[in-house]
């Protein structure tokens, strides 16, 4: 599937035809806007949820399950989020599941919903994230938890995000000669995004003298090289394409696949939130790294290539993560990656655009209703309902976004 440059291959033939029937409709997309509001995750939750169901143009009432993506920083509800929603919903007898996978909690909600669906045990799904995230760093809950190595890097490290964030920075301008200049452009370029979406959180346009201005957080990172913590919700409406079809929706954007890998052994990248690689000493390393093995499996199961994209959604927690997403997803080779940001490819308007959204650099970090917030921007472009973010002819687009402990989201969407 990879091509001599780089990147995957495979066009909308014939597999395209065979991913078709695993289809499912997006019927309603909604948001609470991101910031710090100061209130809990429930109710941004629920607003988002009224809001795809009205976008949907469904009663709640008929709605035949509902799946949460946790967080787990809300105290014992944040454990049993689809219950919590449908709680706050109003009980109407729909079965219910929960699903926590750190930042690729959305999608794994997402995977839920298309089973029931596709397994014929719902026809319509609420999938519902939303967060209530701490100011500054995000940490571990207390206790002791060897076994834990998000709670390790910070016991025997004392490694925030940033810091890891850092040091892959690092290793870029090592390895391929990028500048903080090159990551400041991935700012300028979200941020002109996020100026123009009003769910975005920080809505200013910034220059690179402005990124270069705000303070080192880590180095070579400055604080506007890295997302912030912040609430926010994001809920979408799926159903069967039958049930879309008796709807009188005509036409629904739909997902044609949705990637949960996990890595393979033996991993020798070093990686949030792991403080050591697996020896390769018996076991050769997989020639396609983890989050390159992401984007694969969805483009395998969707029977399309990177080259089939009108735009994508990549989980930037840091400028320098978001280059390295280029390379993953196949929109160039690796150590390419500034390069295109520098051609201006990946801005609106240009040849692919990338987190057309404004990415986490508008939005922040609210951890379960990231996933599905992507998925939300990918289904107002591909409506062309996305207003002056709009990317002309959009049919096709992919999301991008990593969980600690090895879990792995991409989500191929269609119209």
């Amino acid at each position: 599937m990879t091509g001599a440059g780089g990147r995957a291959e495979g066009g909308a033939g014939g597999r395209a035809e065979r991913g078709a029937g695993g289809d499912i409709a997006v019927l309603g997309a909604g948001m609470h806007p991101w910031g710090k509001w100061g209130h809990g995750f429930v109710r941004y939750g629920t607003a988002a949820a009224r809001a795809a169901l009205a976008d949907a143009g469904v009663d709640w009432r008929r709605i035949d399950s509902v799946v949460g993506a946790d967080t787990v920083r809300g105290g014992y509800p944040g454990y049993v989020a689809g219950a919590t929603f449908a709680r706050a919903l109003g009980w109407q007898g729909a079965r219910v599941s929960s699903v926590y996978a750190a930042c690729a909690s959305g999608a794994q909600a997402i995977a839920t919903a298309r089973a029931q669906i596709l397994a014929g045990l719902a026809d319509v799904v609420l999938v519902v994230g939303a967060d209530a995230a701490p100011k500054g760093f995000f940490a571990p809950a207390g206790g002791d938890r060897p076994d834990d190595p998000d709670w390790l890097r910070f016991r025997l490290l004392g490694a925030t995000n940033p810091a890891y964030f850092g040091l892959h920075a690092r290793r870029r301008m090592a390895l391929y000669g990028e500048t903080p200049e090159d990551f400041a452009l991935v700012k300028v370029k979200n941020a002109a995004a996020g100026a123009l979406n009003p769910d975005a959180r920080y809505r200013t346009a910034v220059t690179a003298a402005d990124v270069a201005a705000s303070a080192v957080v880590a180095d070579p990172l400055r604080l506007l090289d890295v997302c912030a913590t912040s609430d926010g919700g994001a809920a979408l409406v799926l159903s069967s394409m039958e049930f879309a079809r008796r709807h009188g929706t005509d036409g629904p954007v739909r997902i044609r696949a949705v990637s949960t890998v996990t890595p393979t052994y033996p991993r020798t990248v070093l990686d949030l939130p792991d403080i050591a690689t697996d020896s390769a000493a018996v076991v050769a390393p997989s020639p396609v790294p983890f989050r390159a093995s992401i984007a694969r499996a969805a483009y395998e199961e969707a029977g399309i290539g990177p080259d089939d994209l009108s735009l994508a959604e990549v989980y930037d927690l840091s400028t320098a993560l978001e280059l390295e997403w280029y390379e993953d997803i196949g929109l160039c080779a690796p150590g390419d990656g500034a390069q295109l940001v520098r051609s201006g490819a990946t801005a609106l308007g240009g040849r692919i655009p990338v987190n057309t959204s404004g990415g986490l650099a508008s939005f922040g970090e609210a951890v379960p209703a990231q996933a599905l917030a992507q998925v939300c921007e990918l289904t107002r472009q591909l409506r062309g309902r996305a207003g002056a973010r709009q990317v002309a002819g959009a049919r096709v687009g992919i999301t991008a976004n990593q969980g600690l402990f090895g879990h792995g989201s991409a989500v191929v969407v269609v119209r």
